[in-house]
């Protein structure tokens, strides 16, 4: 895969893993699966961390990209990523900024 679009994926992989401290950290919550993508969007959605179930869906391309090698889907997929996806990025940013974490 591209680098550039192994970043990309990245960024996602990393947003999981903010949201998740952030739920066991900050709020303490503990009683949900860590290690569950889908269980941490969530409880991220029910701590109003995300407010939008389009995590979701860019879970189901990230988990597509994860089995699939084809490149000109994948470079496809990426930029949908990035087009239709990247202001979710922005929102968490500001709602993480917004704690004084």
């Amino acid at each position: 895969m591209d680098e550039k679009y192994k970043k990309r994926y990245e960024s996602f992989q990393k947003s999981l893993k903010v949201m998740k401290d952030i739920l066991i950290q900050y709020y303490a919550i503990t009683g949900f699966v860590t290690s569950s993508p889908r269980e941490v969007l969530r409880e991220s959605f029910r701590a109003d961390l995300i407010s939008d179930d389009l995590w979701l869906e860019m879970l189901t391309i990230r988990n597509q990209l994860t089995h699939d090698y084809n490149s000109e889907i994948i470079k496809r997929s990426c930029r949908q990523i990035v087009e239709k996806y990247i202001d979710l990025f922005y929102c968490l940013d500001k709602t993480i900024s917004d704690l004084n974490i």
